[in-house]
C-alpha cells in the first residue's frame, strides 16, 4: 500500500501543470531575470587602477615602509594592483610640486603624495579614488607608528647607540622579510563573494519553500473534506499514517527534482559560481526543502480553506519571507537584522539565505550549522502541530 500510494502520488504531482510551473518553471524564469538584471552591475562598479603621483623627496626615499608598500600596491605582476604611480623627481621639491600640480590639473592623476616633515595628500576633487588613496596612506601612517612604538619599547634608558642600532636593524629586517614574502598585502576575500549572489540565495530559498505547495496538495488529496480520494482513505481500513507519509515523501522527491534542475540551470547556463562549499550548499538546500515541506503540511492541516486559498497562503508567506531576506532589495535583510532581528530569526527564507551567506563571510561553520539546526527545529515544530491537528479532525458526515 505504501509503494502503491507513493507511485500514484508522484504521478499526480508531476502531471499537475500549476505545481510544475511554481516549483520548476518559475524559479528558472526568475533566475534568468536576475542574471540579465545584475550581470553587469559588478563589472560597471569595479574599482579601476588609480593613477597617483609621488614626489621623491629625500624623506620618502629613506622611508622603507612607504616605499615598499607603494611598490607592492603598484606591482605590475599583481593582477589586483591598486595604483599606477608617477614618480616625480625634479631639481628641487618646489619644481616637483609644480610638475605634480600640472598632472593633477590635466586629470592624469587623482592626487599626489608629498612627504617632507609632514605627510600631505593633495587632490583636486573628492571621490571614491581620492578616498581610497587617502585611506591607504593613512593605513601606512598607522603601520609606521606601530613600528616606531616597537622600537621605543625595545629601548632601555641605558641603551647604547650600538644596541639601539641593532634593535632598529632587527625590526627593519623583520618588516622587510614580511614584505619580501608577499604577506604585507594578503587578499583573504573569497573569490566567489558577490553581493548579487544574495539574489540567487533567495531564489534557492524561495524554491525550497515553494515545495510546500507540493506537500499541501499531497495532504489535501488525503483529507476527507478536501477530495474524493480522501473520503475513500478515511473510511478504508488502511493505516492513515502510511498514506500520509508516502504522499509527503512523493512531494519531497518532486521538490528535490525541481531543486536539482534549478542548480543545473544556474551553474551550467547562468554560470553562477557557488564556490568550494557546494556539498554544504546542497545540504542546506535539502534541509530548507524539508522546512518548505513542513510549511505545506502545516498549511493543509491547520487552515480549513479551499486548495486555492491554501496555495495563496503559502505563496504569500514565501514571497514575504524572501522579501525580508533580501530578494527585492539586498539592503532589506540588513535593515531587518538591525532593527527587528527576531523576524528574520523566525523566517525560514532568511535561515536558508543566511546559511549561504555564512559560508562566504565567515571562516568557521558555527553560524551555518546554527541555521541548519534552526531549520530543523522550525520543520519539527510545524510537523508536530500538523500531526496533532490531523489526529483531532472528525467529520459528522462524508
Amino acid at each position: 500500500m505504501f509503494y502503491h500510494n507513493f507511485k500514484y502520488s508522484l504521478k499526480i504531482l508531476l502531471k499537475n501543470k500549476m505545481l510544475i510551473f511554481w516549483t520548476f518553471a518559475f524559479p528558472i524564469i526568475l533566475g534568468s531575470l536576475f542574471k540579465m538584471a545584475f550581470s553587469d552591475i559588478e563589472n560597471n562598479e569595479k574599482l579601476d587602477t588609480i593613477d597617483i603621483a609621488i614626489i621623491q623627496t629625500e624623506e620618502f626615499n629613506n622611508n622603507q615602509i612607504y616605499k615598499k608598500t607603494y611598490e607592492e600596491l603598484s606591482n605590475k605582476n599583481n593582477k589586483n594592483k591598486l595604483f599606477n604611480i608617477y614618480y616625480i623627481k625634479e631639481k628641487n621639491n618646489l619644481e616637483s610640486k609644480k610638475k605634480a600640480n600640472q598632472l593633477l590639473e590635466q586629470d592624469k592623476i587623482v592626487g599626489y603624495l608629498f612627504l617632507e616633515n609632514k605627510k600631505e595628500i593633495i587632490v583636486k576633487t573628492s571621490g571614491i579614488n581620492q578616498t581610497v588613496f587617502k585611506y591607504v596612506t593613512e593605513e601606512i601612517i598607522q603601520t609606521e607608528k606601530i613600528i616606531t612604538n616597537l622600537i621605543k619599547e625595545g629601548m632601555s634608558s641605558n641603551s647604547t647607540d650600538q644596541t639601539i642600532n641593532q634593535l632598529y636593524e632587527k625590526i627593519y629586517d623583520k618588516v622587510l622579510s614580511i614584505n619580501e614574502n608577499n604577506t604585507i598585502l594578503k587578499d583573504t576575500t573569497n573569490t566567489n563573494l558577490s553581493y548579487t549572489m544574495i539574489e540567487f540565495y533567495t531564489l534557492i530559498a524561495m524554491t525550497c519553500l515553494y515545495g510546500g505547495i507540493l506537500a499541501m496538495t499531497s495532504i489535501n488529496n488525503n483529507l476527507a473534506n478536501m477530495s474524493s480520494k480522501g473520503k475513500r482513505i478515511f473510511i478504508s481500513p488502511t493505516k492513515k499514517y502510511k498514506t500520509i507519509i508516502s504522499s509527503v515523501l512523493a512531494s519531497y522527491i518532486v521538490q528535490l527534482i525541481g531543486l536539482f534542475i534549478l542548480f543545473i540551470y544556474t551553474v551550467v547556463v547562468l554560470k553562477v559560481d557557488y564556490g568550494n562549499n557546494f556539498p554544504l550548499i546542497i545540504l542546506l538546500a535539502l534541509i530548507g526543502s524539508l522546512a518548505g515541506l513542513s510549511l505545506g503540511v502545516f498549511t493543509s492541516c491547520v487552515f480549513k480553506n479551499s486548495e486555492n486559498t491554501k496555495t495563496g497562503i503559502i505563496i504569500s508567506l514565501t514571497m514575504l519571507g524572501c522579501f525580508l531576506s533580501g530578494m527585492m532589495g539586498i539592503t532589506m535583510k540588513y535593515v531587518i537584522d538591525k532593527n527587528v532581528p527576531i523576524i528574520n530569526k523566525l523566517n525560514p527564507a532568511n535561515m536558508i539565505t543566511d546559511g549561504f551567506y555564512s559560508l562566504y563571510y565567515y571562516d568557521t561553520l558555527d553560524r551555518y550549522y546554527f541555521n541548519i539546526i534552526s531549520l530543523i527545529i522550525f520543520a519539527m515544530i510545524l510537523i508536530v502541530i500538523s500531526t496533532f491537528s490531523l489526529r483531532r479532525q472528525k467529520y459528522d458526515s462524508i
